[in-house]
């Protein structure tokens, strides 16, 4: 009928425009959404200061502190997930088992290449890998405490070696032979009772030769580059130094000889000498001309201001000639 015709139409027509309102609706409500959104931000952003936020290598861990980071960050997600099922079911014909009465074939191992990666350690001279025994570090060379009977086998460019406190008796003239560039050994604490006469004598860089607390009872030639010598802690006596034995070392600045059996101050001292310790000896007398020249009386010795002579059976008052161009009295009993 019409009047039907009539309500159907309007039927749809209402369900349409309730269509078109949604439609309309929903791009207004996520344009709201979006600018409540931009205002929280900005909101979040006024309460930061970012004017004095400067990252730098000196401030940088104000800002981050990294000293716990291992503990806050969880690294089980990290591992791998192991899956737990259940065991395979035992098969029931006897022959599927493995018989574990064979014992399994050695797999056979090809032959060693020629053309290997790996190439051998450096050998020396004496036909030993440099610093098997030792470390080595640049141009020094520790072996403390290694147990070491002799002085081993070291690199031509050797510098510094340290071997101390360790079992060393003696001291060869092939030891040091071509370390054309060693400043510095030190022998501390070893069982050192002999030393060739060549043994340091060939080393035309050596400065430094530190020798306490051995056994030594003659001290070899020296080069004349030593600057310092420490034998302190020795059994040298008088006789155990060559005659004038430190006149020519002319770069000579400390020279300790004390807790020995000298009975004498080893004279005449070089210029250069600025150290001597002869404390704890058997030195009971003195040469007027051990420290100073008795003909020259304008002669002074300025260099020279540390000596030490205190634990000796001497009296120095007995030699008040014997300290004029000094800048200062030895340390001992007057």
């Amino acid at each position: 009928t019409p009047a039907g015709c009539r309500m159907q139409t309007l039927a749809w027509l209402g369900i349409a425009s309730l269509c078109l309102g949604a439609a309309w609706a929903a791009p207004a409500k996520e344009e709201r959404r979006k600018a409540e959104k931009l205002k929280a931000d900005f909101a979040l952003y006024e309460n930061l200061d970012l004017d004095n936020y400067d990252l730098t290598l000196d401030n940088y861990g104000e800002i981050l502190d990294l000293s716990n980071y291992e503990e806050l960050y969880d690294y089980s997600d990290l591992a791998p997930k192991i899956e737990v099922g259940t065991l395979a079911p035992r098969p029931k014909d006897p022959a599927a088992l493995p018989n574990l009465g064979t014992a399994a074939e050695t797999p056979e191992l090809p032959p060693p290449t020629t053309a290997s990666p790996i190439r051998p350690a450096p050998v020396s001279a004496q036909g030993l890998p440099s610093c098997r025994l030792c470390l080595c570090i640049g141009t020094s060379v520790y072996c403390d405490d290694a147990d070491l009977e002799h002085i081993p086998p070291l690199p031509p460019e050797t510098t510094y070696l340290y071997a101390r406190f360790n079992r060393i008796s003696a001291i060869r003239a092939g030891d040091f032979m071509g370390l054309k560039k060693l400043k510095r050994i030190d022998l501390t604490s070893n069982f050192i009772s002999w030393a060739d006469a060549d043994a340091f004598r060939l080393l035309p860089s050596l400065q430094e030769l530190i020798l306490p607390e051995n056994r030594l009872t003659a001290l070899p030639e020296l080069p004349r580059s030593i600057v310092r010598l420490d034998a302190r802690l020795n059994r040298i006596p008088s006789t155990g130094l060559r005659p004038e034995a430190f006149r020519d070392l002319k770069q000579l600045e400390f020279l300790h000889l004390s807790d020995n059996q000298l009975e004498y101050i080893p004279a005449p001292l070089p210029e250069s000498l600025r150290s001597l310790h002869l404390q704890n000896n058997n030195i009971q007398t003195m040469h007027e001309d051990t420290f100073c020249d008795s003909q020259d009386h304008s002669q002074i010795r300025r260099v020279l201001e540390d000596i030490r002579l205190d634990g000796n059976p001497i009296n120095l008052s007995l030699f008040p000639n014997a300290y004029f161009c000094l800048p200062r009295l030895p340390t001992g009993h007057f």
